[in-house]
């Protein structure tokens, strides 16, 4: 079943130490992009996260949001930057003398900057995080991943009726075919007949010769079975199980390249507006299958 590479997950677990919160979101690329959003004291962990996102998610780039909170109070750390509190006070001494201030230097002036004083956690118990982070990234793992699923079968339906409408326009194109010649040779024969104004009877062994020589130059056979091929092999993939997505896109290319051959050697205006019509669906589909895994 082929998925989708837009998808978004959340899932949140807690304990008796940490409280932790996993977003994932997943938009489509052309390789697989892995790319992370934490807090620096988790980095030791994005090496083994990666490879468990990398076994569910083979293709697109996924976005990663890891939020972490302690639980317990009693494991955060009071950090003061005396030496930078002193230079603050020195500071402020010396700007009131410069400017005559009268006034005096309190607590609350000092403990304004945000860097003397600040909360930091105490060193991560590995073991006990990845106990409260890894059932959060399954939670989002397993969203995303039925996300992709469901958008898949969407995009599949979509891609099949427009396969549909295009196989009906090759229909049309193979049947008007044969036409165009049997449609050349009696207008040739009736421009001839004008140029000549009745005087001289035609030579039908010339007449053939030419005939033959537009039928050779414009037949499409070839090409209305190659693209038909492509259909099949591309509604054939699309009931593939994995990664089908630069398959689908290589196809969709074959398919243009047919069209667009056979719209230059039809040299038929009815067959020139099914080229442009197959081409309009196949450029639709080419921006679907873009977001397939």
């Amino acid at each position: 079943m082929i998925r989708s590479m837009t998808g978004f997950g959340a899932g949140e677990s807690s304990d008796d130490n940490y409280s932790c919160r996993v977003e994932i979101k997943t938009v489509n690329h052309r390789y697989n992009d892995i790319i992370f959003r934490m807090p620096k004291c988790l980095n030791y962990l994005e090496e083994k996260i990666k490879g468990i996102i990398k076994d569910r998610i083979s293709r697109g780039r996924v976005e990663v949001y890891i939020d972490l909170e302690y639980i317990d109070e009693a494991r955060m750390d009071v950090e003061i930057d005396l030496q930078l509190a002193k230079n603050y006070k020195d500071g402020l001494n010396k700007l009131i003398d410069e400017l005559h201030i009268v006034d005096d230097i309190k607590l609350s002036h000092i403990l304004a900057i945000p860097e003397i004083v600040q909360m930091k956690n105490k060193h991560l118990e590995d073991g006990l995080v990845w106990n409260c982070l890894e059932p959060a990234l399954e939670t989002a793992l397993n969203d995303v991943i039925t996300m992709r699923l469901n958008e898949g079968k969407e995009l599949k339906k979509d891609i099949e009726n427009q396969i549909m409408n295009i196989q009906g326009l090759v229909d049309k194109i193979e049947q008007r075919a044969p036409l165009v010649v049997l449609e050349y040779r009696s207008k040739l024969r009736e421009r001839i007949r004008e140029l000549l104004e009745g005087d001289l009877d035609i030579e039908e062994e010339k007449l053939s010769s030419e005939v033959a020589f537009f039928a050779d130059k414009s037949d499409i056979t070839e090409e209305i079975t190659r693209f038909k091929s492509h259909i099949k092999q591309f509604l054939d993939s699309l009931e593939v199980n994995g990664l089908v997505g630069r398959k689908l896109d290589f196809i969709i290319q074959e398919m243009n390249r047919e069209v667009n051959t056979i719209g230059s050697k039809a040299n038929d205006l009815h067959i020139c507006n099914y080229v442009v019509d197959i081409k309009s669906e196949l450029e639709k589909i080419r921006e679907q299958v873009q977001n397939i895994e």
